[in-house]
């Protein structure tokens, strides 16, 4: 048994934090919910897709969490075609929209730290 409830945030390596925060809410169109100065050189940030519960905090990479890696994270739209199409336009580096029978549209993205991270539809 476990009290376990949800999941609050998913970490991303990022080589500039400022960088990423300006990806992410001005390409992306997330919010920065949170951007504080934990400790001396320890900046603690976190951005969301808007009425988002769960939020992505953008960590300074380091030795043991390099930048530029598979995140696995997938996001959710309601149409994935036009987020490609948008991010596409947003100078986005976007994989190919993937349409297999049987399952939701899909594609995968980079960030600007070659982070990749996917994005899928559901009704």
């Amino acid at each position: 048994m476990t009290t376990i409830t949800t999941v609050s945030t998913v970490a991303i390596p990022t080589s500039n934090q400022d960088r990423s925060v300006t990806f992410y809410v001005d390409r992306l169109g997330f919010e920065k919910r949170v951007d504080v100065e934990m400790s001396a050189g320890f900046r603690w940030i976190e951005v969301a897709p808007p009425g988002s519960d769960v939020t992505v905090t953008l960590l300074q990479a380091g030795d043991e969490m390099p930048a530029g890696r598979d995140t696995g994270i997938r996001l959710v739209a309601t149409d994935a075609a036009a987020e490609h199409e948008a991010m596409t336009e947003a100078g986005v580096d976007v994989g190919e929209l993937l349409d297999w029978p049987d399952a939701p549209l899909m594609f995968a993205f980079r960030d600007v730290d070659d982070n990749t991270l996917y994005l899928v539809e559901t009704e």
